[in-house]
């Protein structure tokens, strides 16, 4: 949480006008802006990747939604509560079940300890 409140403190530095502006940025707003200039460097080859792997994933998403999306969207609309079921799992001859919890394991579960609102 610390580390989060820095970036705030220096971006609100460059939200506030300079108090005399023939002077340039106050230090506060300089901070802040190498700040930022570091930080785009940095996140740059990161974001550039990201860009390549989502324009490499476009096709195989959209061939998905296309051919398996309709019957997705019907089990979903058939499963009313996600938490009432296990993780699916692939058995050995490729088939994917998903086990629906029994009242005893929904019981223990929601008892270990969440407090609900």
């Amino acid at each position: 949480m610390k580390h989060m409140i820095y970036p705030v403190v220096l971006l609100g530095a460059l939200a506030q006008p300079a108090l005399a502006e023939e002077e340039g940025p106050s230090l506060m707003e300089r901070g802040a802006q190498l700040f930022m200039e570091g930080f785009m460097r940095e996140m740059e080859p990161a974001l550039k990747d990201f860009q390549g792997m989502a324009e490499d994933m476009e096709p195989a998403l959209r061939q998905f939604m296309t051919e398996i999306g309709p019957g997705f969207m019907n089990l979903l609309g058939e499963i009313e509560d996600l938490s009432a079921y296990h993780a699916p799992e692939i058995l050995p001859n490729g088939d994917i079940i998903i086990r629906k919890k029994t009242p005893a394991e929904k019981a223990a579960e929601d008892s270990d300890g969440d407090i609900e609102i």
